[in-house]
């Protein structure tokens, strides 16, 4: 296994003043942290693989690291690109209609809504064009609401 050219890292004054900043800083994500130490490691003339002995990374690992601050900059190497997903498939209008259905009350024939119910309601209300159980599921989840659990549903009173 041969030597590689060695990595010249040379961060200016204000990438070094973040990097203290955000150590000295509160919690922060682990990965972000280790890549900051590795930064600030590879400024100090440091070799790719006492880095990586150093900080509990892959000399490789390091050296992307090195490289993505030559190429992009302090943010590019401390954190993720963000990375492509699927689009989400109610936006905060929708989002916000479907929690106002569940807040109101069943239908008929009906004591409570179950999610079943609230998938084919949206359908029917044509707030969706369609959406699975498990998508209403998860919006009710991030809403901390259980329609099916009577007490957990703060109805509106007829006055």
């Amino acid at each position: 296994m041969g030597r590689g050219i060695r990595l010249q890292v040379s961060l200016t004054v204000e990438d070094r003043e973040s990097i203290r900043a955000l150590l000295d800083g509160g919690f922060q994500d682990v990965r972000t942290v280790l890549r900051a130490l590795a930064l600030q490691q590879l400024d100090r003339g440091l070799s790719t693989p006492a880095v990586g002995l150093l900080v509990g990374l892959a000399g490789k690992t390091v050296r992307e690291i090195g490289q993505r601050y030559l190429a992009g900059g302090l943010k590019r190497a401390l954190y993720d690109a963000p990375r492509p997903g699927k689009v989400p498939l109610l936006d905060q209008k929708q989002r916000q209609q479907v929690v106002a259905l569940v807040c109101g009350p069943a239908p008929e024939g009906y004591a409570r809504w179950t999610v079943r119910l609230l998938a084919e309601e949206v359908v029917r209300r044509k707030i969706t064009s369609g959406i699975g159980r498990e998508a209403v599921r998860l919006l009710l989840e991030s809403h901390d609401l259980k329609p099916w659990r009577e007490k957990n549903v703060v109805r509106r009173q007829a006055g």
